[in-house]
């Protein structure tokens, strides 16, 4: 065992271990330690002053779930835009669940949308499920804000052709946030039913249970539901 792995099952809640193994199904319980967020946060942050993170960053693939967030964690702290770029280039690839694709949009991407945006594109296009859903949270997290956001952010991801179950429910998500963040831009795709039948209605649920959006909305959205011919 890793001095890294030693570590956190030192933090292991058996407990927390159950619950959490049952909301990431895509991999085996037995690769879930039980570490809680929080106490992987700080671990990452005294990692980054450690010399012991470089050994643990090539190490891939790692084996515990809680290895991939703690590299998620680490690799979001990085400063400088190119080294955090080849960092993710490197990792993605290994990722296997949402709940690391999830955790953590680094500071770095939300300061260089324009340098970041040709590297989402190259993610859209990936095999990789969990590259894809990573493009697309970047999307939504960082090119819905106003400063950011042009009428080409939703056609990408519109234009996403995917089975993958965990990339059609970050779609779905990313056009829920769209309606309540760009409702002018968004509500042609759902409108014209410019997605899949599942996404449409993932989207239309997912709206419809947000606080962002007006009841009005909510009942016009409602209309959109039925299935396309």
């Amino acid at each position: 065992m890793t001095s890294v792995q030693a570590t956190l099952f030192s933090m292991q809640d058996r407990a927390y271990k159950i619950f959490n193994a049952k909301l990431i199904p895509t991999i085996s319980p037995d690769k879930v330690i039980g570490v809680r967020m929080p106490q992987l946060r700080k671990l990452a942050k005294e990692m980054i002053k450690n010399e012991v993170t470089t050994n643990f960053l090539s190490a891939l693939p790692h084996t515990y779930h809680e290895e991939n967030v703690l590299h998620m964690l680490i690799i979001s702290s990085i400063k400088d835009f190119d080294e955090a770029i080849k960092a993710y280039q490197t990792f993605l690839p290994y990722v296997d669940n949402w709940a690391v694709t999830d955790c953590q949009t680094p500071a770095i991407f939300k300061k260089n949308p324009k340098k970041l945006l040709p590297y989402i594109d190259e993610w859209l296009t990936s095999s990789q499920e969990y590259t894809v859903r990573f493009a697309i949270l970047q999307l939504m997290n960082i090119y819905l804000a106003e400063e950011n956001f042009n009428e080409t952010i939703p056609q990408r991801v519109c234009e996403v052709e995917s089975e993958a179950y965990y990339v059609n429910m970050m779609r779905a998500w990313f056009f829920a946030t769209s309606l309540a963040k760009q409702y002018d831009a968004t509500i042609p795709y759902i409108n014209e039913r410019r997605l899949d039948d599942w996404t449409h209605l993932k989207t239309i649920q997912k709206a419809r249970e947000s606080s962002r959006i007006s009841p009005e909305t909510k009942d016009y959205l409602k209309t959109l539901k039925k299935p396309s011919n």
